[in-house]
């Protein structure tokens, strides 16, 4: 669903875990984030390719290549892109500071927003005990999460045929479970010392999957989310302002209006009239 008007313009745009490579990418809706954001500044925070995945089995259909091109397109246009490297893609890592096609990369970053507050930008899967000290175990877990999206895109295909929009079922499940919670808390209390180690304000990070802008110990934690589950990014304002923007959400909404605008006249009509009633 393509927006008419002119993009939102914001100084920086935060995105990670994207997954490019991945059957569960959700690229096409990327392509219309890109459509109707841009900005100064795009930081990719990790797993924006997902090279795990296409080790196993080659999948790149044409809306990824677009989502690259379109990428390179903005650098050519003037844009600074810097990409962290996550785990996905760390291959990326043995080149810090190479630029290719514009895009710059680094092992991790400190963002200055137009307010001065600095925020240390990097992936997080080296706070992720799992992935660093266990790599077969992440792998498996990498397997059954894909069969969590599998079961999560029958569900949503469903959801479309019936006139529902996009609703991340595998997100929802797994806030319901005890240890996942304990873990993100965990994760968020072991990026926020980080920041402080380093003498920021803030961090702003990835790689869990769970969109989040909140105070942890007095340092501003920023999670980015994901393109895969909850279609999430963070903009900062000309201001030094921070917004976590869920492009799900937000769709969700033009889908009710949209649907509201189509009642038949007479039934808009009742409708508020039975509101004002009560």
């Amino acid at each position: 669903m393509a927006s008419s008007s002119e993009p939102r313009r914001f100084r920086t745009l935060f995105v990670s875990d994207i997954h490019l490579g991945s059957k569960a990418a959700r690229a096409e809706m990327f392509i219309d984030f890109m459509r109707r954001h841009d900005a100064e500044t795009w930081y990719l925070v990790g797993d924006i390719v997902d090279g795990w995945r296409l080790k196993r089995t080659w999948h790149w259909p044409q809306a990824h290549n677009d989502v690259v091109q379109k990428l390179l397109r903005k650098a050519r246009k003037g844009a600074r892109i810097v990409y962290v490297p996550g785990n996905h893609d760390e291959f990326l890592r043995s080149f810090p500071g190479q630029h290719f096609g514009g895009v710059e990369v680094r092992q991790n970053d400190v963002h200055t927003t137009a307010d001065g507050r600095r925020l240390l930008v990097i992936h997080g899967d080296e706070f992720d005990i799992v992935v660093k000290n266990w790599r077969l175990v992440a792998y498996l877990g990498d397997w059954a999460y894909d069969a969590a999206i599998a079961i999560n895109g029958v569900f949503n295909r469903i959801r479309r045929r019936l006139g529902f929009p996009y609703w991340s079922f595998s997100s929802w499940a797994k806030l319901k479970v005890k240890n996942a919670v304990s873990f993100i808390g965990a994760f968020e209390e072991a990026l926020s010392s980080e920041a402080e180690r380093h003498n920021c304000d803030g961090i702003i990070c990835g790689h869990i999957h769970h969109a989040e802008l909140k105070t942890v110990s007095d340092i501003q934690y920023i999670n980015t989310g994901d393109w895969v589950e909850s279609c999430t990014a963070v903009a900062e304002h000309f201001d030094g302002t921070l917004e976590l923007i869920r492009f799900a959400e937000v769709l969700r909404k033009e889908h009710e209006a949209a649907s509201v605008h189509r009642l038949p006249m007479r039934q808009r009509f009742d409708e508020r009239s039975e509101g004002e009633a009560a």
